[in-house]
């Protein structure tokens, strides 16, 4: 691949990975390196970027290698025990159970929407993707991705507000009979 290729196939996905590598690392400037990182591997193996079916995936993979070096790395392993602490909620035991138990089931509720609903929730909420880019992967048109968004989005909010509403019930159930 030449360098005229290598504009027109690589340097496109500059903005979407930037922003792939801000959501894994929540820092600007740790993004930006990792973007310019990325795109001297890819550069360096150019040659090869042919064999690739998706130099898209193979771009988003390298990225989040890098994040994930980036985590292990010594810098980051130097963060104080208290920042730790006050970062993770570890001051707050029960602080962290609630929110665990928050996540798994919001995960749970997700797997319980239409596959469609489900697809695009996960690519915009999770895997960052903008709309347009998850319109032209599933084949949809952009409204369609936009209201199958707000559906889902309507859908988990509504059954997790109110299975949490039946969890502090049964709690307080229990504890008068306690």
């Amino acid at each position: 691949m030449n360098l005229e290729q290598f504009k027109i196939n690589v340097l496109p996905l500059r903005e979407k990975l930037f922003n792939y590598s801000r959501k894994m690392t929540e820092e600007t400037s740790d993004a930006e390196d990792i973007v310019q990182e990325a795109f001297l591997k890819l550069w360096r193996m150019r040659e090869k970027l042919d064999e690739y079916r998706s130099i898209d995936a193979l771009a988003t993979e390298i990225v989040k290698n890098l994040c994930i070096d980036r985590w292990k790395s010594p810098v980051h392993a130097s963060v104080g025990l208290d920042e730790i602490k006050v970062l993770s909620g570890w001051d707050n035991p029960e602080q962290t159970l609630v929110a665990n138990d928050q996540v798994q089931l919001i995960g749970k509720i997700m797997e319980t929407l239409p596959p469609l609903q489900q697809t695009i929730i996960r690519m915009k909420d999770i895997e960052g993707y903008e709309s347009e880019e998850i319109a032209e992967i599933t084949g949809c048109d952009i409204q369609a991705v936009r209201m199958n968004l707000s559906r889902a989005r309507k859908r988990v909010r509504e059954v997790f507000l109110q299975l949490t509403n039946e969890r502090k019930e049964n709690q307080n159930e229990n504890r008068r009979f306690a």
